[in-house]
């Protein structure tokens, strides 16, 4: 098999804001376990690395900062750690990644979840921590209080210090979060009744963890994961970000808009590995797009944007038309240094099934795509290697 690796984002009815009124859209089974669980075995039927479940603690809005008062568009979602849960049960070989925030959740409850996703999927968990730097998630906690983020944020002194500040808690809380899965070695568990002994206490350990932003004593409550460590994904789109992702994650996801760019952004990102000292392997770089798929793609793409009121705006680069065609892209942009795509589909009902049965029988035809799962595990599937714990005595 070769090195492309694809991934697909899901996120409400798809990522055009319209996509809830295609004639094909299912919107009153949006917050269905059935709805997300076919989402995923589609998914799986074509041979993908994995999904990633969008998330955040504002409802959906048109505008960055605060909610608007459109009634039009898809609001309310369901928490994607729950739903990943869900759909472990849905799929067998699915890589499965959910969204949480570092900003307002505890790195303690992160770890225990995301760890126990990867035991019951055995070995098919990751994680997209993100930073939430919006007022109105802040102001669902009440402990701290952030400013807004529109153009006389980013002219006051001080602004970018405040970003950055946001990105090195969230560097924290992922280390924090790597420790407390860490924190059991892999035989710690001896489950011997005869002799009463359930662990060996010797082999779980205290990370005690004291940093600016967090205080950790440990140990975690969840045994160590088939992973070791589960895969960690983060978003990035410019420098602090990179850096962020140089120093936590495992995989990074970008938003080139053109080969030259796509050549340009993984220097960047190698430029970040070295300036933080990343050691040990370096990151998995993917790029996101999104994409209408089909001989109707460029017609449905302009209705929606006719009945949202605007043509789609997007960070990623907007792809309309036919299988071939973005096969072509993909192999092109692949060939600057990109390990992999995760693909954000218009419309969820056509276009997912698009990227499963047109776009990947293409690269299959063209010897671009495994034609059945081999590895176990996610990390594997990367090619990555299941670290040992940090804290288990050397052989």
């Amino acid at each position: 098999m070769t090195g492309l690796h694809l991934a697909v984002a899901l996120d409400g009815a798809g990522w055009h804001p319209a996509a809830w009124r295609d004639l094909l859209a299912r919107p009153s089974e949006l917050l269905s376990a059935r709805y997300w669980s076919g989402l995923a075995a589609e998914a799986e039927r074509g041979l993908l690395d994995f999904v990633t479940i969008e998330d955040a603690f504002a409802l959906q809005s048109s505008r960055f900062e605060g909610p608007d008062d459109r009634t039009d568009q898809v609001r309310g979602r369901l928490d994607a750690v729950l739903v990943a849960a869900r759909l472990a049960a849905a799929t067998t070989h699915l890589g499965l990644v959910p969204t949480t925030s570092t900003t307002h959740t505890e790195p303690f409850h992160v770890a225990i979840g995301i760890a126990s996703l990867d035991h019951v999927t055995r070995g098919r968990a990751g994680w997209r921590p993100q930073v939430s730097g919006r007022t109105p998630d802040a102001a669902h906690f009440g402990r701290r209080k952030f400013p807004r983020f529109d153009e006389a944020f980013y002219r006051a002194p001080g602004s970018a210090a405040f970003v950055a500040e946001l990105f090195a808690e969230a560097a924290d809380a992922v280390e924090v979060v790597r420790r407390l899965w860490d924190s059991w070695e892999d035989d710690a568990e001896i489950r011997d009744a005869e002799t009463g002994r359930f662990i060996d206490r010797d082999k779980l350990h205290y990370i005690d963890f004291e940093g600016e932003h967090f205080s950790v004593r440990g140990p975690s409550i969840t045994p160590r994961s088939p992973q070791g460590q589960p895969l960690v994904t983060a978003l990035a789109h410019d420098v602090l970000p990179y850096e962020f992702a140089a120093r936590s994650a495992d995989v990074v996801y970008v938003t080139p808009h053109s080969r030259e760019g796509t050549a340009e952004i993984i220097a960047q990102v190698r430029d970040a590995e070295t300036r933080t000292g990343r050691t040990g392997e370096p990151l998995k770089i993917f790029a996101d797009l999104v994409v209408f798929l089909g001989d109707d793609a460029d017609g449905r793409k302009a209705e929606l944007d006719e009945l949202d009121g605007a043509e789609l705006a997007s960070d990623a680069e907007i792809f309309v038309g036919a299988p071939a065609r973005l096969a072509d892209l993909l192999l092109d942009w692949k060939a600057a240094g990109l390990d992999g795509f995760r693909l954000r589909p218009g419309t969820l009902t056509r276009d997912l099934e698009a990227i499963t049965r047109a776009l990947v029988p293409e690269l299959q035809a063209r010897g671009e795509f495994r034609d059945h799962y081999a590895e176990t595990t996610l990390r594997a599937r990367l090619g990555l290697e299941r670290p040992a714990s940090r804290y288990a005595a050397a052989p």
